[in-house]
């Protein structure tokens, strides 16, 4: 401190001018500053004084006790100040950190004479007062200062304070202190008591936005012989259950304590003027009563232990006010039933796992006819949530039976349930994923799906992933937890639904030590097969191919109304050809010829005498390795091997995928453009201005169009029939069924492409066809499936 000092700080020197030099004196006004500059009681004289402090004793007249003055002439400024009163409250001690770190204690007490009252702030050095003082002594403070407190005037003191007990004879005009307590049940509302009572639960901390700070409460739940309710302490005060030490079982008298009234019931808050001492008193012990969960109806403040059987991610969601909350709910169970159980805030952040024993103490129990058990508790900010509480052994065992049952399934186990809408769990490992797809439902709003294959070591489960689970980074080979994922039925077998109530986990190191990789999942599963080898009815086999040819989607409308669309692809290897149906989502993968797949899990049928196969939902169509394929011939060996050349006069009834190559002596072209019905794929008629379906029954507002060209082929030892559908028309003839349709349309002809196709006689054709017999005509005829070549 450099420079002058005022005129009662330079006093403060003159009194001690001979024990310290002027320099040495501001030298340690400077460091006692730095020492006090966060306690905001402290001021440049008080500082001073603690310095003269240290050089003339307490008994020295420079201190002597003024004249005590009554608390109605207390006036803000006044300093050095004598007051008499007695002690009407006095608060549990509370500790603080100042910023620079130092720890300090901070108490207040409220004295009155017959004036008034008044608040006295006792901080670090004047807290050891309250060791020798009581509500009700009448107390002498000397050498205090008033000042401006948040509300009203108050005392400050400071380390020359002094505050002593003195007799309470001649001081019977001060209010009396009321020490009578009052029994829980005759409490009422907007009343300042005194309680003694036990503590029957702790809960934990919450905390709440406070004008954009964080505001903590904590109600006690105390009970004495009377009655129960909660004792909530606010902010600062929720520290008192640490310092203090309080826990279940305890029994605090409580002075000062404010009930209030809310929600027309009655609740005791601990204030900033009152205090909670522990203690031995005589209050009734605590006798727990414990709900089986099968014996749950309507009624409040109950305890319940159970294991948790079920559990939802948190749902956070904006209040009236702006301010964000959170809510999390699980369901519990013990041996007489389960009940669901919603969790708050805070709460909703406790990280209990599907297994865990909890107990509940304080919920409340509300009809709930949405929650699948009638029943659901509500917890609130006074409810307490233990896991793995102090529990009898036998207890505990009957509950850990209770879970068995919570555990994951094995995947193969899925298809032996009977019921759809079941919520299970499962661990396994990602085998397929495709990309997510748009959806629009009834109400108008837009969806996304996901398809994903899972398996473990007993099979795999097609898994549809709904909207924000669709996006979440899925690759195969992952290990995967899914929590409530509900069973429903396939076109085949039962599949999953991983929606908004579903948890998708990561499975602990524990969870998958027994899980194998992903070939190994492959390898257990299927088994794979050569096309030659396959047989009506396999089941979980692979099939390793080439793409051989792609024909494009017919859509078609199933008995229920619904859309769906077909694929036809030729599948081949070294051993042979099958036809494939690519089912609905499957019909829109990218597939090319010549290209390697790999199909697992198809359904083999036997149809119009040969060995096909299905791609549904079920099925897992994914890319092989390369070295799956090292030993599959190339397209062009493989077409050397399926396409084997046959002369017209060898070709017999049942011949499939031969090469066939010849002249063009006919062609008919006259009428090459049919309409068919989007809904049943059959031919329609036009009568009456509109097209109309003799199957669906229904006029076709826009019909399909499917281009059929018929020609006769030559070869030097015969001719034969040969018949062009859709792909094979369009490479016949050069162009695309949309351009012939506009064609058509233009001129109004449905003949006028005869001439083009008419050109097409004497060009030399070689085509891939199967052969039938037309029982109507008794020939053989050939059915084109691919254009070779043409040659003029």
């Amino acid at each position: 401190m450099s420079g002058e000092v005022n005129d009662e700080i330079m006093k403060e020197y003159e009194r001690i001018k001979d024990e310290i030099s002027y320099e040495d004196f501001l030298k340690k006004m400077e460091e006692r500053k730095k020492e006090y500059e966060d306690v905001s009681f402290m001021s440049d004289l008080d500082i001073a004084r603690t310095i003269t402090g240290e050089y003339i004793d307490e008994e020295n007249k420079a201190l002597s006790d003024s004249e005590p003055k009554k608390i109605s002439q207390l006036i803000s400024g006044q300093d050095n100040v004598c007051v008499i009163g007695r002690i009407m409250h006095v608060s549990n001690v509370k500790k603080f950190t100042s910023r620079k770190g130092k720890a300090g204690k901070l108490a207040n007490i409220i004295i009155a004479d017959e004036t008034g009252e008044i608040r006295v702030v006792l901080w670090t050095e004047n807290v050891k007062f309250l060791e020798k003082v009581q509500e009700g002594d009448v107390v002498k403070l000397n050498r205090v200062e008033v000042k401006q407190g948040f509300r009203n005037d108050e005392i400050q003191t400071s380390m020359n304070s002094k505050l002593e007990k003195i007799p309470d004879e001649g001081f019977e005009a001060f209010p009396k202190y009321d020490k009578s307590i009052t029994n829980l049940a005759d409490v009422k509302g907007d009343k300042t008591v005194n309680v003694i009572a036990r503590i029957i639960r702790v809960p934990r901390i919450n905390t709440f936005d406070r004008n954009g700070k964080e505001g903590k409460v904590l109600s006690l739940e105390i009970q004495d012989n009377t009655g129960q309710m909660p004792l909530t302490l606010w902010n600062k005060d929720t520290d008192l259950v640490e310092e203090l030490k309080l826990k279940e079982g305890d029994s605090i008298k409580v002075l000062g304590a404010q009930s209030r009234v809310r929600n027309g019931e009655i609740s005791l808050s601990h204030s900033w003027l009152g205090r909670i001492i522990k203690g031995e008193f005589d209050v009734p012990e605590y006798s727990e009563d414990i709900l089986k969960i099968g014996d749950a109806h309507e009624m409040k403040n109950v305890t319940v232990i159970g294991v948790v059987c079920k559990n939802y991610d948190k749902i956070t969601f904006e209040r009236n006010d702006g301010t964000k909350g959170q809510v999390k709910s699980i369901e519990m169970q013990d041996e007489t039933g389960s009940i669901k159980v919603t969790l708050w805030n805070d709460d909703a952040d406790m990280k209990l796992e599907k297994g865990s024993i909890i107990k509940i103490t304080g919920g409340n129990i509300e009809f709930d006819e949405y929650s699948g058990t009638d029943y659901r508790i509500n917890t609130n900010w006074n409810t307490k949530i233990t896991e793995d509480p102090e529990i009898d052994d036998k207890l505990k065992e009957t509950l850990q039976k209770c879970g068995d049952y919570i555990k994951p399934v094995e995947i193969a186990t899925l298809n032996e349930m009977d019921d759809e809408g079941d919520e299970i769990d499962i661990i396994g490992r990602i085998v397929s994923v495709q990309d997510p797809s748009e959806f629009q439902r009834t109400d108008g709003t837009s969806g996304t799906v996901r398809t994903v294959e899972i398996g473990d070591i007993t099979g795999v489960v097609r898994t549809s992933f709904w909207d924000e689970k669709a996006e979440k980074s899925l690759t195969p080979g992952d290990a995967v937890k899914i929590e409530n994922a509900r069973t429903r039925f396939g076109n085949y077998n039962m599949e999953l639904s991983v929606g908004r109530t579903s948890r998708l986990l990561n499975p602990s190191d524990e969870e998958i030590k027994n899980l194998p990789s992903l070939s190994e999942i492959e390898e257990k599963i299927y088994k794979t097969k050569h096309i030659d080898e396959l047989e009506e009815g396999d089941q979980n086999i692979r099939l390793l191919g080439r793409i051989l040819n792609v024909y494009e989607p017919n859509q078609f409308q199933r008995s229920d109304g619904t859309q769906g669309i077909v694929r036809t692809v030729e599948i081949a290897d070294g051993t042979g050809t099958v036809r494939s149906s690519f089912w609905d989502e499957k019909a829109n993968l990218p597939l090319n010829n010549g290209d390697t797949i790999k199909i697992e899990n198809p359904r083999v049928n036997y149809r119009d005498g040969s060995i096909e196969i299905s791609i549904s939902r079920n099925t897992v169509v994914t890319k092989p390795k390369e070295d799956e394929t090292e030993k599959l011939p190339s397209l062009d060996e493989i077409q050397d091997m399926i396409y084997k050349n046959r002369k017209i006069e060898d070709v017999e009834e049942e011949d499939k995928n031969i090469k066939v190559t010849g002249q063009i002596v006919e062609a008919y072209g006259n009428k090459i453009l049919y309409e068919m019905c989007p809904n049943c794929n059959k031919r329609i008629s036009f009568s009456d201005n509109a097209y109309i379906c003799d199957i669906c029954g229904e006029e076709i507002e826009e019909p399909n169009y499917l281009m059929i060209i018929s020609c006769v082929m030559e070869d030097e030892t015969g001719t034969m029939r040969a018949t062009f559908f859709r792909k094979a028309a369009e490479e016949f003839i050069g162009m695309t069924t949309d351009e012939v349709r506009d064609v058509i349309a233009k001129t109004g002809d449905e003949g006028s492409l005869e001439d083009k196709v008419a050109d097409m006689v004497g060009q030399e054709i070689t085509i891939i066809a199967d052969a039938s017999y037309d029982e109507y005509n008794e020939e053989i005829r050939l059915n084109a499936k691919k254009v070779v070549s043409l040659k003029v």
